[in-house]
């Protein structure tokens, strides 16, 4: 089996670690917080003194890290996994970040001899620990028939898309459809319950019909229970909206629905709600209409 590295042990990071601990594989695990490092080491993994020395020690090194400049730092900054990497060796970036970034990533991967693919990932906590993501991938088909095997130890769908930054191109088209989904969603149910409805009645109306959805199923008893806690945050979620809207202007697109669920994420943060699960987008519509979606008393 192939030495393995990953980098970036947050909320996504864990359980996808464990995943290819549970699959038989070894990896050397680093991060810049201790009780996160800590934490993996327990879990089975191996301590990593840094970036670079993930770099040194394993032949394909993932990374799960917020955005862009994240993922520029732990790969091409000083004492980076680029650094400590042997020709031959791959690096599979797992983030969400701007399909541009990821090209001028590749690009210094290939003049060392790496190889790079882009594998940002959909389907949040649950589905990170259930190793079922859907795995969305950018690069040559070399280089993905290489890592399939491992990305099917965290995922229970695994596409090579297209070129590098293919991978992020198509996990933001899957963003722009959540986010809209989730607000629309919000809209609706705010409507109904200000109709004097049972929301939750509603929603079971309706899911077997054209409306229903992944997302309605998993964020609409989320959204009436008034459950927010994070599976994925909406600060992070804004994040891809802003990654999708600048790949649009660099292309000369228009997103206008994609602009205007990025501005009310931007609102929700403002009010400190940037760590709520983006079930919580549906609340700028509650908080503009003054409703609460909720069952009856």
């Amino acid at each position: 089996m192939a030495k393995l590295g990953f980098v970036g042990l947050g909320i996504m990071g864990r359980p996808m670690i464990k995943n290819l601990l549970k699959a038989g594989h070894t990896v050397v695990a680093y991060g810049r917080t201790e009780k996160k490092l800590a934490a993996c080491v327990a879990d089975g993994a191996a301590r990593g003194a840094s970036n670079k020395d993930v770099g040194a020690r394993a032949d394909i090194i993932f990374t799960m890290l917020p955005d862009g400049p994240e993922v520029e730092e732990v790969v091409l900054g000083p004492n980076g996994i680029l650094e400590g990497a042997k020709s031959g060796s791959m690096i599979v970036d797992m983030s969400s970040i701007n399909p541009l970034v990821s090209q001028k990533i590749a690009a210094a991967c290939a003049a060392k001899g790496v190889e790079f693919l882009d594998a940002p990932v959909s389907g949040g906590e649950p589905m990170a620990i259930e190793g079922k993501l859907s795995i969305m991938v950018g690069g040559s088909e070399k280089a993905f028939r290489k890592a399939e095997p491992l990305l099917k130890c965290m995922g229970a769908s695994v596409t090579l898309t297209g070129p590098v930054g293919a991978g992020n191109t198509t996990k933001l088209a899957n963003q722009i459809m959540v986010a809209c989904n989730i607000a629309a969603m919000g809209e609706a149910l705010a409507l109904a319950t200000r109709c004097g409805l049972d929301p939750e009645v509603v929603v079971n109306a309706i899911k077997g019909g054209l409306a229903g959805s992944a997302v309605l199923n998993a964020k609409g008893p989320m959204l009436i229970a008034r459950n927010f806690k994070p599976g994925f945050r909406i600060r992070l979620h804004q994040k891809d909206l802003r990654n999708a809207l600048q790949a649009a202007e660099a292309t000369h697109m228009c997103l206008p629905l994609t602009a205007l669920v990025q501005q009310m994420l931007l609102s929700l943060m403002g009010d400190g709600k940037g760590d709520l699960d983006h079930a919580a987008i549906a609340t700028f519509v509650e908080g503009a209409s003054h409703v609460e979606v909720k069952r009856p008393a």
